[in-house]
């Protein structure tokens, strides 16, 4: 097992947060997950500091201007972004290995940052299944699930290509997805 934090990424109803909760329930002294920031409002469920960092507009701009984030990104009229701090804390407070679950846009960023991660691209088995997972939560609106839908093809693309990600889970069965992503992160690695 390499400490090096681990980027998980895939579009949203892809699977990843369930994927990672299972990493947490069952390795749970070995990772650590870096808490994201956002100026959404938080879900029925969402607990501030646990799933979120919930902040205002003004607040996110200021930590933004300060060039407190590895990366940021708007989505949905929402900023979002990973604290180089969040990422410090999980390192090296804790001592675990960091997971961030972040989007495309800050894959691209952390990828410039020179940040040494390793890179996951979690997707469903098709772009249909993924529309029905988004339906089925009943969280958003149509213009909500139609922009993730839009954004997943793009994410989808970006997936894909191997220059991108270093390995691809296919979220397909749960178990499955499970067992190759805990086989991948914990298998030798090859020095790049």
């Amino acid at each position: 097992m390499h400490g090096r934090p681990i980027v998980i990424s895939g579009p949203s109803g892809s699977g990843k947060s369930t994927l990672i909760n299972l990493l947490f329930k069952e390795y749970p002294e070995t990772f650590g997950f870096s808490v994201s920031h956002t100026t959404r409002k938080p879900r029925p469920g969402e607990e501030n500091g646990i799933a979120y960092h919930f902040v205002s507009n003004e607040a996110m701009k200021q930590l933004i201007a300060e060039k407190r984030f590895l990366e940021h990104a708007a989505f949905a009229g929402n900023l979002y972004g990973t604290s180089l701090a969040a990422v410090d804390h999980v390192i090296n407070m804790h001592n675990k290995v960091c997971l961030l679950d972040i989007d495309l846009q800050g894959v691209r960023r952390v990828r410039e940052s020179g940040l040494q991660a390793r890179y996951i691209f979690v997707r469903p088995k098709s772009l249909t299944t993924l529309e029905e997972r988004l339906r089925s939560r009943g969280t958003e609106t149509e213009e909500a699930v139609q922009k993730r839908l839009e954004r997943a093809k793009d994410e989808w693309a970006y997936g894909m290509d191997p220059k991108n990600f270093d390995h691809v889970v296919v979220n397909d069965d749960l178990d499955k997805a499970y067992t190759d992503l805990r086989d991948y992160i914990f298998a030798p690695q090859k020095s790049k």
